[in-house]
């Protein structure tokens, strides 16, 4: 993963399956999805966060959905994470290569 400051209060994180999501404050609110498809959050906070995502997006269209499909984008490489490390420790417990 890769974490890139893109000013105050903006961030995106981009995922080695290409997903990259697209933080204002500490809060996902659009994402780049791995297929190359654009998502926004249907939730409305600040004024700020709304020119944000618009400024991220630059003119690309993007889905409005459910603000929990957004952090789903952030949650599912943990998740994939987690399991590959614990596979990886659990092949390596009966003496094979991880």
């Amino acid at each position: 993963m890769k974490l890139r400051n893109l000013g105050a209060n903006k961030t995106q994180l981009t995922f080695p399956d290409g997903r990259i999501v697209f933080f204002s404050y500490e809060t996902p609110v659009a994402a780049q999805q791995s297929d190359g498809t654009y998502v926004r959050t249907s939730t409305k906070y600040s004024v700020t966060t709304s020119k944000h995502i618009t400024q991220w997006l630059e003119g690309v269209r993007a889905e409005e959905v459910p603000q929990a499909q957004i952090d789903g984008l952030t949650t599912a490489a943990d998740d994939h994470a987690a399991r590959s490390m614990e596979m990886a420790a659990e092949i390596e417990a009966v003496g094979g290569e991880a």
